[in-house]
């Protein structure tokens, strides 16, 4: 990881005017925060940072999630390398999903966009009121 500078990476980073269709779909920024940008996935993500859980345990824990959702959801992270899925022998198998290093190195970057967050909302809000 390099040092910290005073300029922010996002600001350093070499961007070509217009930036195009093409450079938006490759850029891998624009990927992640696709995933993450998602209704569940960081709620998810959060889920799984506390603890493993079975595919029931996360449906309980997230109240208006459809199955279908949480499927998708769970797929689409796993696709990703950020969570793994487990079966065990059992009878009926027993699946559990867990966040992989890859997954738990992104808790990091997501606690410091909620902390941002929680700092910061109540500042959009009023922003937003004002706005109409």
């Amino acid at each position: 990881m390099p040092a910290p500078t005073a300029v922010p990476t996002v600001l350093a980073a070499d961007l070509a005017l217009p930036v195009t269709g093409a450079d938006r779909a490759a850029c891998p920024t624009t990927d992640v925060l696709r995933r993450v940008g998602d209704k569940w996935s960081v709620l998810v993500l959060v889920l799984l940072g506390r603890a493993p859980r079975r595919f029931s345990e996360l449906q309980r824990a997230v109240e208006d999630i459809s199955q279908r959702m949480l499927t998708r959801t769970l797929r689409s992270l796993e696709h990703d390398g950020l969570v793994s899925r487990t079966v065990f022998p059992t009878v009926p198998a027993t699946v559990e999903y867990a966040l992989t290093e890859l997954g738990k190195s992104l808790l990091v970057p997501l606690s410091a966009l909620a902390d941002w967050s929680a700092v910061h909302g109540p500042a959009i809000q009023a922003a937003r009121r004002a706005q109409g």
